[in-house]
């Protein structure tokens, strides 16, 4: 058991309401010092609304929260000292440069890291006398997390960080995460992206409206569908569910649109009989591919859902 010396975060009971909609209903969580969490739901789960109850810049409706043992109604100016964010969006000063940006926010602090470090640790250094309206998205978001990271805090909230960054981007914010993880820093990320979670999070909560379904280490929450792969296939006319699911070695059978995902134990035993009935039905293959199992097809397994379906929505 975990002492609360040891939790960077402690979460109890946390509730958040909105005259009659209820946002966050009831949500625990320990997070420890030095380990990064993931936040997984789609738009609307509750998951930005904890963060920014965690990060002060929202009341809970009821409920407790401690950050590195402090209380945000008594601690406010010290918790600040210690917290780093970054928000979906950040609004800056288009006129200022990339240095002087830094610089601005590094003065906010006691202990601020040096410039150069911080400029170097999100590589802008070939950039640091662009003004900030001339940065590309990605770049924006670069900066962003060097504003987050001035105060060299203890611990660092990272909402959607990486939300329509180009690879290159992606992979340089994954650099910095596991340099502060390197640290013994304690980050908390919220994401939709199966892979980031996966290769940066030491453990994942995941959240469908407003509660806690999920949590555990990526390993553990995957291994928990009791599948070892994962058959997609489409046909025409489209199979009948109640046909496959009790086919040997498959765990669960399930319709997305007009593409069916069939979880399985052992694939050399599932498919061979997928593969009869898709004959004896007298259908038209027209995709079929295998691979292993994912976080999305954990929560797809939870709630019926996929993870994307909610994300997708706010894009278009």
């Amino acid at each position: 058991m975990t002492s609360p010396d040891e939790l960077a975060i402690e979460v109890k009971g946390l509730v958040k309401r909105f005259g009659d909609v209820t946002a966050v209903d009831g949500i625990d969580l320990d997070i420890r010092r030095g380990e990064c969490v993931g936040l997984l739901g789609p738009n609307g789960a509750g998951k930005t609304t904890t963060v920014e109850i965690l990060e002060g810049l929202q009341e809970p409706t009821s409920g407790h929260v401690r950050l590195l043992g402090l209380d945000w109604r008594r601690d406010a100016t010290r918790l600040r000292q210690r917290i780093g964010l970054t928000l979906q969006e950040t609004k800056l000063v288009e006129q200022l440069t990339v240095e002087e940006t830094v610089r601005l926010f590094a003065s906010f602090y006691p202990r601020p890291l040096p410039l150069e470090e911080l400029i170097g640790m999100v590589q802008l250094g070939e950039k640091r006398h662009a003004r900030v309206g001339k940065l590309s998205g990605g770049q924006r978001q670069r900066l962003a997390l060097a504003l987050g990271l001035a105060g060299d805090p203890d611990l660092l909230f990272l909402d959607e960080p990486t939300t329509g960054l180009d690879p290159q981007s992606r992979r340089a914010l994954w650099d910095v995460v596991a340099t502060l993880k390197a640290k013994g820093r304690t980050v908390v990320l919220t994401t939709h992206y199966m892979d980031e979670a996966e290769v940066l999070c030491d453990r994942l909560v995941i959240i469908d409206r407003g509660r806690v379904i999920s949590r555990g280490t990526p390993g553990d929450i995957v291994a928990s569908l009791g599948a070892e792969q994962v058959i997609e296939l489409e046909a025409e006319p489209s199979l009948d569910l109640e046909r496959l699911s009790p086919l040997p070695a498959v765990v669960c059978a399930q319709r997305h649109a007009d593409r069916l995902s069939l979880r399985v134990r052992a694939l050399h035993e599932a498919l061979p009989w997928v593969l009869r009935e898709v004959e004896a039905s007298g259908a038209k293959l027209k995709h079929l591919s295998t691979r292993r199992p994912t976080l999305d097809d954990v929560f797809i397994g939870l709630t019926g859902r996929s993870l994307r379906e909610g994300n997708e929505e706010k894009a278009a």
